[in-house]
């Protein structure tokens, strides 16, 4: 439960989970696993299973009724993590709340960048690190364009996942917007990183000629020529086992000591001119590397992230921690749903730690997929 001792001061997280048939006495029961919270207690999580995405409203009411949390955060995800465990059938909540310092929050909903920065430009301007947890509509069209414009004109970095299509998210009330969240500055201290859950097969590549999704030549050379050398003879031979293990990556800016591409699929090879079909649109100067997604891969790079993040925790114990993975993941990739959850604990120690399944994960500044994201709060 990791909750303080009673009349304890200070922040603190604490953190509960329940499963059941009726969605009010799920919450319920998950409010008696989260246990008592002091009375300046001011921000919560939330994330439910796709069984109470129609009752995900309700179940936000319930908890400001409740408890003593006026900004609850959250979604409904493909499945959740907590306290004891993986969920994904049937109904099942997990929370986590507790206090953090009320200057380091500014909560927001599917605000326009311009906007929002506008209002909080004096706030932004004092943080010298600033971060957004949010949460997407994965049916939102322009979503990745939003992405961009909320990391841009805020400065923050940004962190989170999609909630379930069709499934609801939630910031400081119930809406329609496309993004909701929770802008963070240096009164709470955050660590984070990314685990692709794949691994390079060779250097980036500079893409030549370019059609919409369709990628003609890299380095000047054939594309699939570069992909067979890469790939190995196997895949070279048999270009059909490269569906679903060999896929294309975009790479970022990075931080810290994270590996930053964004993984999309391979969608099609065409033999006879040596092209590829990917899962984005790219143009001629953008750069292109290629991975394998397999589940040592999965469990190789999860440990890399563990591993450094516990070199920059330098012996610190998180007060909590938000993890969001992507569906993908789980028992496909770990064998098992909770394993993802084990290592963290194994690596970092026992803390307070939620998450959820997500149907895109969300991290600088755009969309990735395949991705497992710790956010923890220090």
């Amino acid at each position: 439960m990791h909750s303080p001792p009673a009349g304890s001061g200070g922040d603190y997280l604490a953190v509960g989970q329940a499963q059941g048939a009726h969605w009010g006495l799920v919450v319920k029961a998950a409010l008696e696993s989260l246990g008592p919270l002091t009375a300046d207690a001011n921000v919560g999580f939330v994330y439910v299973t796709p069984a109470l995405a129609d009752d995900f409203s309700s179940i936000v009411t319930l908890l400001r009724g409740a408890t003593p949390v006026g900004h609850w955060f959250g979604a409904v995800g493909h499945g959740v993590i907590g306290p004891e465990g993986a969920a994904s059938d049937g109904a099942a909540v997990v929370l986590m709340a507790g206090r953090l310092d009320s200057q380091g929050l500014k909560p927001f909903d599917g605000a326009d960048p311009v906007e929002f920065v506008r209002r909080h430009d004096v706030w932004l301007r004092s943080q010298q690190d600033a971060y957004a947890l949010v949460h997407g509509d994965a049916q939102a069209i322009d979503l990745p364009r939003q992405l961009e414009a909320l990391a841009a004109q805020s400065g923050a970095f940004l962190a989170g996942g999609l909630a379930f299509p069709g499934g609801a998210h939630v910031a400081g009330q119930i809406s329609g917007a496309s993004l909701s969240g929770l802008l963070l500055g240096d009164a709470v201290p955050l660590l984070t990183g990314i685990s692709q859950g794949c691994q390079p097969i060779g250097p980036s590549h500079v893409v030549g000629e370019a059609l919409d999704n369709v990628v003609m030549t890299l380095d000047g050379r054939p594309a699939l020529e570069v992909l067979k050398e890469e790939a190995g003879e196997i895949i070279a031979r048999r270009l059909a086992r490269a569906a679903g293990y060999i896929h294309v990556a975009l790479p970022g800016d990075g931080q810290d000591d994270d590996p930053d591409y964004a993984v999309r699929n391979l969608l099609g090879i065409d033999p006879q001119r040596a092209w590829l079909a990917v899962g984005d649109y790219l143009q001629a100067g953008d750069r292109l590397m290629f991975v394998r997604r397999d589940a040592n891969a999965a469990r190789a790079d999860l440990a890399r992230m563990l591993e450094g993040m516990a070199r920059r925790l330098q012996g610190r114990a998180p007060k909590g921690g938000l993890y969001i993975a992507c569906l993908g993941r789980g028992a496909h990739m770990f064998g098992d749903d909770g394993r993802e959850a084990e290592m963290i604990r194994e690596h970092l120690g026992d803390f307070p730690l939620i998450g959820f399944s997500a149907s895109g994960e969300i991290w600088h500044n755009r969309l990735y997929g395949y991705t497992g994201i710790l956010v923890l709060f220090l």
